[in-house]
């Protein structure tokens, strides 16, 4: 989110489910921590994007391959594993933004 923000993004966490629809209004990316409940999320975020169509960027623990296949079939734009995410993730998020304002 730093890297986000210091380009000049607006950037939200999101931390609760009840958060989610909400934050997505407005959304250009959506990008998920699948480290942890990943299945529920996952149909948490499907369901709440047939209202909103922002960009899907996902990561997950590299020793989970049924939490990636889930997330692909779910329709992810995009689904990296965590360590991946942690040292490209502007790169890819910033592949799915507008400039910033």
């Amino acid at each position: 989110m730093g890297a986000l923000q210091a380009s000049g993004h607006d950037a939200v966490l999101v931390t609760a489910d009840s958060q989610l629809e909400g934050a997505l209004a407005g959304a250009d990316v959506l990008i998920v921590d699948l480290t942890s409940d990943a299945l529920a999320r996952i149909e948490l975020v499907r369901t709440a994007l047939s209202a909103a169509s922002p960009r899907t960027l996902a990561f997950f623990s590299h020793v989970e391959g049924d939490v990636r296949d889930a997330a692909r079939q779910a329709g992810f734009d995009l689904v990296v594993p965590r360590s991946r995410m942690a040292r490209v993730g502007a790169m890819f998020t910033q592949r799915f933004l507008p400039p910033a304002h």
